[in-house]
């Protein structure tokens, strides 16, 4: 086409032309320039946001990512502050009981000072009573001795020296008769109120002595590797325990003593099978309810086998046959029991053997004082479960377990409880004091036994119209003998009170001393 017009134009038409198509040519070019560059930036803006888009939902993801990585550490940081704070709670209360603890030991050692204070001040006054009262008396003695002085030397013409010697006499007579006779008063009043004295005597003894006596009897010491062990003995929330007292029946004191735990209890059977349960969990490590009421329940058995065994033992050895398999089982019971320091079971084996050698020096039946010595104590392994003294519950065991008539006697009867209806009474009550009284049973030397008895008798023979003095009954009883004459009925009772109050005031002795004074009459008094 554009050559056709290119010959049919002229030449002056033929560059107009082709300047137009030239023009034509570039507008074309610059409009196809401008499209594709349009398209290209069309392209591009796409791309970019694309690329925004891509870029918002990475930030998103992240986002998400760290919040949810953050709420994690914040459920790991209130779990990690949740278990310190339990942790602390259980920290105090255990530190609580432990004050509870020891806020009713200061509680009770309070009471037990406020007691003594008001003991003490009760005896301060009585003290200064009888200042007052000796005070008075002294005045009226002094106004006496004036007026006999004066009246004396007024009727007989004595010299001063004489008259003073008459008068001293006169009044030692005179006083020795009142004292008889003031001691003679008291002694008819403390019979009247024997029972109201006994009691508060036994009282004080009890406030006295009974604490020392009931820790070294009734408790028992598990050692543990460290401190750290005792919270795994208590358990959380103290359920490890009560778990283990529960299964036990004893009570488990956990306190401040570096690597020990105390249990306590009455029963000793118990109390040995606790304690061995508790060191096999303590060795073993893996302390929770469960694996307690096991370790306890295989303990129990272990024990109830070597009490057996002890029981069966302990016959064969004695040679005593035909025994109910209970009383058997009884006597291993005692091999657990203590009384003075002194096994129980061994004590019944020396009486077993005494009796026997006592009876058959005597012509008796040495078979029957055995068995009789072997059984007199067997009331001890249930004194805690049953009620009344040993002596009764042995005499019941044994005649519900068919022993014969003179046994349960024998049984009953060593303490002078019933009256001895068997020749075999007397003679186990005899082995039993020998076997208690001899030097070294009860946790006293030799030494200490040999200077008792002399100081018994160096204390009775101090006293003026005191012939002889005899310890006697390895110093449960100091025999005096006085002389008849220069000592009366009265003055030998106020003798016999003096030399009791002496013993209880410079010495120390289990149990008591009895104070006989032989004259014509027996006047017994007891050193408490």
């Amino acid at each position: 086409m554009e050559a056709f017009l290119f010959l049919a134009l002229s030449p002056g038409q033929d560059a107009a032309l082709a300047f137009s198509a030239a023009i034509v040519s570039v507008l074309l070019t610059a409009m196809v320039m401008w499209l594709i560059q349009r398209a290209r930036r069309v392209v591009v803006e796409k791309e970019m946001a694309a690329l925004r888009a891509a870029a918002e939902a990475q930030a998103q993801k992240i986002l998400a990512q760290a919040e949810a990585e953050a709420k994690t550490e914040f459920i790991r940081r209130r779990e990690k502050a949740d278990a310190e704070t339990e942790v602390m709670r259980q920290e105090l209360r255990a530190e609580e009981k432990r004050l509870a603890k020891r806020e009713d030991i200061i509680d009770g050692k309070l009471e037990s000072i406020n007691t003594k204070e008001r003991v003490a001040e009760a005896s301060e006054r009585a003290l200064v009573e009888k200042e007052k009262a000796l005070a008075n008396r002294d005045r009226q003695m002094n106004d006496l001795i004036a007026q006999q002085k004066t009246q004396l030397l007024r009727v007989a013409n004595l010299s001063v020296d004489e008259a003073r010697a008459m008068l001293l006499e006169r009044m030692e007579k005179d006083m020795e008769d009142e004292t008889a006779r003031i001691v003679d008063r008291r002694l008819n009043e403390a019979r009247e109120t024997a029972e109201t004295q006994a009691r508060e005597i036994v009282i004080t003894a009890i406030q006295r002595y009974a604490a020392e006596h009931t820790c070294d009897s009734t408790v028992s010491t598990v050692d543990i590797p460290s401190d750290d062990m005792k919270g795994r003995v208590i358990g959380r929330e103290g359920r490890n325990i009560r778990a283990f007292e529960k299964a036990t029946g004893v009570d488990v004191i956990v306190d401040d003593t570096p690597g020990v735990v105390v249990v306590s209890g009455f029963d000793p059977v118990r109390r040995e099978i606790a304690r061995r349960s508790l060191e096999k969990l303590i060795q073993d490590g893996r302390i929770h309810p469960t694996r307690i009421e096991e370790v306890v329940a295989a303990t129990e058995k272990e024990v109830n086998k070597q009490v057996s065994e002890y029981g069966k033992q302990a016959a064969v050895e004695a040679n005593v046959r035909g025994l109910h398999s209970k009383l058997m089982d009884l006597l291993g019971r005692l091999h657990f029991r203590t009384s003075y320091g002194q096994n129980v079971l061994k004590h019944s084996m020396e009486v077993a053997y005494l009796g026997q050698i006592i009876a058959e020096e005597l012509g008796l039946n040495g078979q029957t004082a055995r068995r009789c010595g072997l059984l007199h104590d067997i009331g001890k392994a249930v004194d805690h479960e049953v009620e009344g003294g040993h002596p009764q519950i042995g005499a019941d065991l044994c005649k519900r377990y068919g022993e014969k008539e003179e046994i349960v006697n024998a049984v009953g009867g060593h303490h002078g409880d019933i009256e001895a209806k068997s020749v075999y009474t007397p003679i186990i009550a005899a082995a039993d004091a020998i076997s208690a009284s001899r030097p070294g049973a009860r946790r006293e030397t030799l030494e200490r036994y040999v200077q008792r008895l002399q100081k018994l008798e160096e204390i009775a023979t101090g006293f003026e119209g005191v012939r002889q003095a005899y310890a006697i009954q390895a110093g449960r009883e100091v025999r005096v003998i006085v002389d008849p004459e220069n000592v009366d009925d009265r003055l030998s009772a106020k003798i016999a009170h003096d030399i009791a109050k002496r013993i209880e005031e410079e010495m120390e002795y289990p149990g008591e001393v009895k104070v006989t004074l032989l004259r014509e009459t027996r006047c017994v008094e007891y050193a408490r």
